[in-house]
């Protein structure tokens, strides 16, 4: 590759992760001032997902997300002046929790069904035709997207791709507890590891990392498989995000179409095994990558002007409805919600 395509090529990785966070900064700035006179939004929680709790106390939405004029509550007692009620599909699925369809809806009230789960675990959802009117979920046709990280624009830093080859010890790692002989990412796997070697962490394989340790140990590798167990519709998880992003390897990506990932991930930032005709060629590629020192520091380019956020806490997903409220349908409903969640899936 020739200096002035380098060039191009690094011009081009620029401009993507600016126009990336730029829509995200856009979208936020707009919908935060057509939200600025507008009355107050209660969202009340049915119930918290599974099972833990955080401290409602005070303004959450301002004094953590600066979003104004949104009261989170999750006192039942409130059902009558609430604005959206949030269930999470995970308990009401389980039998843990139930619709209050026995109450008396207010008028204009909207329920929002609220899953980060693949539609592989989110169960039938048929008995929940023309319940909700809002979804909540990672995908970006959801009314509330709910993505597991996403990009942010920061100054530019000194010498991070340099930095991407210290340390390296291990071709490919991945960590797994998850491991089912019928997913694709297991017959993905079985086939990588007789062409390179893979080094495998997880509870899967009696080797678990803890949460200090994750980051680092993945950190040591040039590659990580960022490999979800289900493949749908903009499912790309804390693999991505976290993991790979993160912990300083270059993700090697097994999930929903790669124009999934070209939506809301870096240019030139990952590699998805779609683009290879087999997964010894995919192999063959990963070792030359590694030994091509330049090549390899392309992938780390987008570091010099963004970074990765990822999204944890509950609070804010549930303060995320006050930024979209005004702007979406007020006699929206889902006749079909289990169509809707399997769009596109595949079963493993």
């Amino acid at each position: 590759m020739d200096r002035c395509s380098m060039k191009m090529g690094l011009l081009f990785c620029i401009l993507s992760v600016f126009l990336l966070c730029l829509h995200n900064e856009w979208q936020e700035a707009s919908i935060f001032n057509s939200w600025r006179s507008t009355k107050n939004v209660t969202v009340l929680l049915w119930n918290w997902p599974f099972g833990r709790s955080y401290s409602l106390k005070g303004d959450v939405c301002w004094d953590l997300y600066k979003i104004p004029n949104c009261k989170l509550v999750d006192q039942r007692s409130l059902f009558p002046s609430a604005h959206v009620v949030v269930f999470h599909n995970r308990e009401l699925i389980k039998g843990r929790q139930k619709l209050p369809t026995d109450l008396p809806r207010p008028q204009g009230q909207r329920w929002a069904w609220m899953s980060l789960e693949s539609p592989a675990h989110n169960g039938n959802l048929q008995k929940f035709a023309n319940i909700f009117n809002m979804t909540m979920s990672y995908r970006r046709d959801a009314d509330v997207t709910l993505p597991y990280g996403e990009l942010q624009l920061v100054e530019p830093e000194g010498n991070l791709v340099e930095d991407s080859h210290i340390n390296k010890t291990f071709l490919v790692c991945w960590v797994v507890s998850n491991y089912m002989n019928h997913h694709k990412r297991t017959q993905v796997y079985r086939k990588l590891k007789a062409t390179v070697p893979v080094k495998v962490y997880g509870q899967w394989n009696k080797k678990p990392l803890s949460s200090a340790d994750l980051l680092p140990t993945i950190s040591r590798c040039y590659f990580y498989l960022a490999f979800e167990n289900s493949l749908a519709k903009d499912y790309i998880t804390e693999k991505l995000w976290k993991n790979a992003y993160q912990g300083g390897a270059v993700p090697v990506v097994l999930g929903p179409p790669i124009s999934d990932y070209k939506a809301v991930a870096p240019h030139h930032s990952f590699i998805h095994v779609d683009e290879f005709a087999s997964v010894q060629e995919l192999g063959k590629h990963l070792q030359r990558l590694a030994e091509d020192r330049k090549r390899y520091e392309e992938y780390f380019h987008w570091k010099k002007y963004s970074k990765v956020k990822v999204n944890g806490d509950w609070r804010e997903k549930l303060c995320r409805i006050c930024l979209r409220y005004n702007n979406l349908s007020q006699h929206k409903v889902y006749s079909d919600l289990e169509a809707w969640d399997k769009i596109d899936y595949t079963r493993p």
